[in-house]
């Protein structure tokens, strides 16, 4: 992968942003809502599906094996980062409105993201196999630990009633229920899903797109644009930036204290940092009203571009003191 693309601004950003903007000048609403929101549901449900084709057994056992740098890992994407999220209440409301606050909760109770994290492990020569479990397995154990964290923390904020029960439930029949089949179903379209990797990734955006129409379409019938301004978005960037650059000394040092390798150092530092975008849209979807979900997104699709730029130049960092 070419180091200076990912330097750019990512292009699917851009057709976010677009996304954004056609929700705001022609929002669903009545029939047409309802349309989209079965149809949200059809594509989440299928990305799911095939996320659960493409993990293979050998992976998962590959991945028990290197419990050590995994737990490491998780103990940084589920407690750590979490906990981050947290202290950011010493902002608010002076420089972080409350929504602004809980949307950076939710984003640090998030797994990792999967593509990046694999790729900068390997544009840095990390540890690749491991970073691939690593990831699969963040993205398998958040659909269980995510809600629960959102549903202990966010009632500790007072953001709400929020039945924890029903947001797992929710989540296991429209997210897990289909990974599973689609694991199961490996067996049958595991080589076909292998060789059309493109049509995952695909499905991937797509559904996210499809969510974030329907979520702005409402933020915006309910006044987003009256809440979040040129300086909200600032502080977004900024407090992005900070946690990130956070995560990245702990995960950085930790792991060196911690005795392992420079490539396990690398996986450590390239999972740890992320967060995903592919599953904290539609997991918002399922645990959040869609009256406040644009608002609750908004921090995790700043987030992403950030950690995409900073993981490039620090990913190029470790290339070169490898290669010398």
């Amino acid at each position: 992968m070419n180091i200076i693309k990912l330097l750019k601004i990512d292009p699917f950003l851009l057709i976010l942003i677009t996304t954004v903007v056609t929700a705001t000048l022609f929002p669903c609403q009545g029939d047409v809502k309802i349309f989209f929101e079965y149809l949200t549901t059809f594509a989440i449900g299928l990305l799911f599906f095939m996320h659960g084709a493409k993990l293979s057994f050998p992976a998962i056992i590959d991945g028990v094996k290197h419990w050590r740098l995994h737990v490491t890992i998780f103990i940084v994407t589920f407690l750590i980062f979490p906990g981050l999220g947290l202290t950011l209440q010493i902002f608010v409301p002076t420089f972080l409105s409350d929504h602004l606050y809980l949307g950076f909760v939710y984003l640090c109770t998030l797994p990792a993201t999967v593509q990046s994290a694999i790729a900068f492990t390997s544009i840095a020569r990390g540890n690749v196999a491991a970073a691939i479990c690593s990831a699969s397995a963040s993205t398998l154990l958040g659909v269980f630990i995510t809600p629960i964290l959102i549903g202990v923390l966010m009632h500790t904020q007072s953001a709400g009633s929020m039945n924890i029960v029903d947001a797992i439930v929710s989540i296991m029949l429209k997210l897990m229920l289909p990974f599973i089949v689609g694991h199961l179903a490996r067996r049958w379209i595991g080589n076909w899903i292998d060789s059309h990797r493109k049509i995952v990734n695909k499905t991937d955006r797509l559904s996210i797109l499809l969510v974030v129409y329907v979520a702005f379409s409402d933020a915006v019938i309910n006044g987003i644009w009256h809440q979040i301004d040129a300086l909200s978005f600032a502080e977004i960037i900024i407090f992005s930036f900070l946690l990130l650059a956070v995560v990245i000394i702990i995960t950085t040092y930790g792991a060196r204290l911690l005795g392992f390798n420079k490539e396990d150092e690398i996986t450590i530092v390239f999972c740890g940092s992320k967060k995903s975008l592919a599953s904290g849209i539609p997991m918002a979807s399922v645990i959040f009203p869609v009256s406040i979900m644009g608002i609750m997104v908004l921090p995790l699709m700043i987030f992403h571009q950030v950690q995409l730029m900073v993981c490039a130049v620090l990913a190029a960092r470790y290339a070169r003191r490898n290669s010398e």
